[in-house]
């Protein structure tokens, strides 16, 4: 409604004032050249280019959708009808001495707006040489000397704006196929990146710009370190990013100076640009491998304060961190950095969230947390969310010690859980520890198992991989015993002895209450109490043989499970040996009898 009216007051000022002045045959521009000495009358010649200029401006966007070629045109003619009247204007306010004026180029707000659209509709009719072309004409009217009525907030709105349509042309390309055609199209595309970013960190640069402007070259430096980490070319990346830390040093220097007014705002913006280099940072040493550096970088990132970098740049240096954190097996602090991770992606409303969950998942199960990463608030939601259903079976299916559940999910890809290469990558650690977890559970209540049972529970693993878990079970401390390679047989160690101290008396000779001892060392809160009498397993290397001896109890406390179970089957050996005592004698008596 505004731009209605505004015409309708120009228009009539323009019929109400055009009777007064001379009947020149001159042409409108003459005759208001004449009249210029009134305010009335130099003010409907401006207006008047500016309703011509806008109108033709829409005329061509509005061809857009028919024909994309004659929009370019049309916005082609605004650029030259705005460089025409600017360049009348400037001549005719020199008193006609134009000189070489024709060889200037005039450039406006509408001629920016024009070259804009022209740069668009080249990149979307896949015409970019004259894309590049374009651009380079915008980068030149902005540096021209007579570049008028385009403000500053204008200019970096604007440029932000082609850079990322470029970086998505770029990106969408990636992913053609290799075939001839399609690799051309993919390297003018980079060329075109190169060109365009190029060209403007070159026109902005702060100090050797002809129109510099720190803010807007960090930010396309910034884009531009992105845009090659993505084309793999390291080494114009890390000259980028050494730009960017010279840049942000000397930032640092000039914000201590006491006599800026600024030092707050300056603070806070250093610092969300440094998270934005230390970002790219990152990214490159985990390509690299590089987790020594990564590792330092990371912790100048964590300790970074007063900026307010964006969520998923935050997220973004979080998940690379968890990812570092998981490379050098410090699960429980990888689980952290991740669950920080997907809190940031949430913010930001990013659905790298639901990949971010997954490795937290993985992380919470290789720390063998006995914590359900879904019973925190922030991750409850996502329980039943499709992507993640096969998570959280896997999940369940870890912490019940189900390891057919767990390993047939894995197998059959539910929710593409493997299509993940970083998963992939731990998926060999996430077995053994769900198999180390159920191995400990199988031979708790035997003194003497086999390998091919413990095989059988762990689903049919080969033998030579249930040594290996047992072998890694012995080393740890998770597990007491020797393994019978001839046998194929597992034989516990079994801790007995006599409680200690306080002139308790206990069954057994001295050497279990040596054992005992040392249980007492390893087990200083165990309950007191009398030995009672037990058997010990057999030893398999050089045949059954039994034990006559009574040996104490080891010192468990008192009701539990250990006990309990030493206990019983200890009963269960005293009524073994009686019944073949028993046989025994009765077989004598009978051999006597028929003797």
């Amino acid at each position: 409604m505004s731009d209605e009216d505004d015409y309708e007051y120009e228009y009539d000022s323009d019929a109400s004032d055009e009777p007064m002045m001379d009947g020149s045959n001159e042409g409108e521009n003459n005759s208001d050249d004449e009249g210029s000495f009134e305010y009335t009358d130099e003010e409907p010649e401006a207006d008047g280019i500016d309703v011509v200029l806008e109108n033709a401006y829409y005329n061509a966007k509005g061809l857009r959708d028919s024909d994309m070629s004659e929009a370019a045109e049309a916005f082609g003619k605004v650029v030259t009808m705005e460089h025409d009247a600017l360049l009348a204007e400037k001549n005719d306010n020199d008193d006609g001495d134009g000189g070489d004026g024709g060889e200037l180029m005039m450039f406006g707000p509408w001629s920016f707006k024009a070259l804009k659209q022209i740069v668009k509709v080249r990149l979307r009719t896949g015409e970019l040489d004259l894309a590049r072309d374009s651009y380079r004409r915008l980068l030149n009217g902005i540096s021209s000397p007579h570049c008028d009525g385009v403000s500053p907030n204008a200019i970096e709105k604007g440029i932000h704006a082609m850079l990322e349509r470029v970086s998505s042309l770029f990106q969408g390309n990636q992913h053609l196929s290799k075939s001839a055609e399609d690799s051309t199209v993919v390297a003018t595309t980079n060329d075109l990146a190169r060109h365009v970013y190029d060209g403007t960190l070159t026109l902005f640069h702060p100090h050797t710009g002809s129109c510099p402007n720190e803010r807007l070259w960090c930010k396309t430096n910034l884009k531009y370190g992105q845009l090659l980490y993505e084309m793999n070319e390291t080494p114009k990346l890390q000259l980028v990013i050494r730009d960017l830390l010279k840049t942000m040093h000397q930032d640092d220097g000039n914000s201590n100076n006491p006599s800026s007014n600024n030092n707050s705002t300056t603070s806070s913006s250093s610092s969300t640009n440094l998270m934005e280099i230390y970002a790219l940072q990152i990214q490159l040493h985990s390509r690299q491998k590089d987790n020594k550096k990564l590792r330092q970088i990371f912790a100048k990132a964590m300790r970074v304060q007063g900026g307010i970098p964006h969520p998923r740049t935050l997220a973004l240096i979080q998940e690379l961190g968890g990812k570092m954190h998981m490379a050098s097996r410090e699960f429980e602090a990888a689980g952290k950095t991740f669950f920080q991770a997907f809190k940031s992606y949430d913010e930001a409303g990013d659905v790298a969230r639901l990949r971010c969950l997954k490795y937290l998942v993985m992380a919470s199960m290789l720390h063998a947390s006995s914590i359900n990463p879904f019973d925190s608030q922030e991750v409850r939601p996502y329980r039943d969310d499709p992507e993640i259903k096969a998570i959280t079976n896997l999940v369940e299916a870890f912490q019940g010690n189900e390891i057919e559940k767990f390993e047939g999910i894995l197998a059959r890809n539910e929710g593409r859980v493997m299509d993940d290469e970083f998963i992939r990558e731990h998926i060999g650690d996430l077995k053994r520890t769900i198999r180390r977890q159920v191995m400990r559970e199988v031979i708790r209540p035997y003194t003497r198992i086999s390998l091919k049972a413990i095989s059988k529970a762990l689903n049919g693993i080969p033998i030579v991989d249930v040594e290996s878990l047992l072998v890694g079970l012995i080393l740890d401390g998770k597990a007491k015993g020797r393994i019978d390679q001839v046998n194929g047989v597992l034989i516990k160690e079994v801790e007995r002895g006599v409680q200690g101290g306080g002139g308790g008396s206990g069954g057994g000779d001295d050497g279990s209450g040596e054992e005992g001892e040392e249980n007492e060392s390893e087990e200083p809160n165990s309950s007191s109490g009398g030995g009672t009498s037990g058997r010990d397993a057999v030893d398999g290397a050089g045949g059954d043989k039994a034990l006559s001896s009574v040996p104490a109890l080891p010192i468990w406390g008192k009701g539990s499970v250990e006990l309990r179970t030493f206990s019983a089957m200890n009963d269960l050996m005293g009524e073994l040996e009686t019944l073949t005592l028993a046989v025994t004698a009765s077989a004598s008596r009978t051999r006597r009898q028929i003797y």
